[in-house]
């Protein structure tokens, strides 16, 4: 549930600043991983993208995917960890206490952040509807995020820390990353917009990558949450434009890699309660995390699932295209962006999937 009281509608779209439009940034060659494991390039930046761990409202307890996540997590020794949100379970009426908000933050803290911490691992944040809704009567819930994540920054260099942990920006190597505050339906506001722009003018073309990030998708892939998007054709092309390589995204529950526009749109799967089923699919999607390796031409990509969390995902399970009312998404191997392999590859450490590294 996104909105608890279903108030309001989404603000429209022809309200939002319009900028000079920019050509297409060239499409980043894609080295998409659908059958097993992969190697990584010694000087790739890796990258582990987690989503969706909470439990019932209020809950304290994880499941016991998201501690073998976290064992996986730290067998790889990424880089960097991107959480898109929704890590605790609050948004409930009537409100949980203070207290109540708080011991879930603790919790997770001691299940996911600590260890991470502890490893030397930066985790960076951006808010779920379930940890920091926008939506009226949640503001206790944002101010004590933005609280656990004040005393919390990751060792990043920060472009814009003005919104942390909400709205901010931060570069690791060649890659630029952009969190945006999404727990609202509909388009953003126009203000977030301008700085989004504001942003990559100033600071895109210094980097070869450029990923944004946030909880709700620019648009739908699972079942029961067809209408809970952003749902925007400007944003859309505004990312492409101003030559978005990759957007991240949670609250679906299912991983999937599409591509509209030139953008590659990854959904992750949830590692806590609740699987969902891809539109177009017969059954759930697996818990698990995603991975993403960054080199100076190519992205290499891959879904990790499994009781050890250690299985890559065959994309071939997947549907080809997930169409909607709104969007009409390819998956990423087939969309013309992908290359069959890569010999940069071959010769670097493999990043094997039989738990051993």
């Amino acid at each position: 549930m996104i909105n608890p009281e279903q108030s309001g509608a989404p603000p429209d779209a022809s309200a939002r600043a319009r900028t000079t439009r920019r050509p297409v940034a060239l499409i980043l060659a894609i080295v998409l991983l659908a059958t097993g494991g992969f190697a990584g390039a010694a000087d790739a930046l890796r990258v582990v993208v987690i989503s969706d761990l909470n439990g019932s409202y209020g809950s304290t307890d994880y499941e016991a995917s998201v501690g073998r996540a976290v064992a996986r997590i730290l067998e790889l020794e990424p880089d960097l960890v991107i959480s898109t949100g929704d890590m605790v379970a609050g948004q409930r009426r009537p409100h949980l206490t203070r207290a109540e908000v708080q011991r879930m933050w603790s919790a997770f803290h001691a299940e996911v952040s600590q260890p991470l911490d502890a490893a030397g691992i930066p985790l960076v944040v951006t808010p779920g509807n379930h940890d920091a809704s926008a939506y009226p009567g949640f503001a206790q819930e944002r101010d004590i995020f933005e609280q656990q994540w004040s005393k919390r920054p990751p060792s990043v260099s920060f472009l814009d820390k003005s919104g942390y942990p909400f709205q901010y920006a931060f570069a690791t190597g060649e890659v630029l990353f952009v969190s945006l505050d999404v727990t609202r339906l509909g388009p953003l506001a126009a203000d977030a917009m301008d700085w989004l722009r504001d942003l990559l003018a100033e600071h895109g073309a210094r980097f070869k990558h450029r990923v944004v990030f946030s909880h709700l998708p620019l648009w739908p892939v699972a079942h029961g949450r067809e209408t809970e998007h952003i749902g925007d054709p400007e944003m859309q092309a505004t990312l492409e434009e101003l030559g978005i390589d990759l957007y991240l995204s949670g609250h679906h529950h299912a991983f999937y890699p599409g591509a509209k526009g030139g953008v590659t749109f990854i959904a992750q799967a949830c590692l806590g309660a609740g699987p969902r089923r891809l539109l177009g699919a017969s059954s759930r999607a697996p818990r698990g995390f995603t991975v993403v390796q960054f080199t100076d031409d190519a992205l290499r990509i891959t879904a990790l699932t499994g009781e050890d969390m250690a299985t890559s995902l065959d994309w071939n399970t997947l549907p080809p295209r997930i169409s909607s009312p709104v969007s009409d998404l390819v998956r990423a191997d087939l969309a013309g962006t992908a290359i069959p392999g890569n010999p940069g590859w071959i010769d670097a450490p493999a990043l094997r999937t039989d738990g051993d590294q």
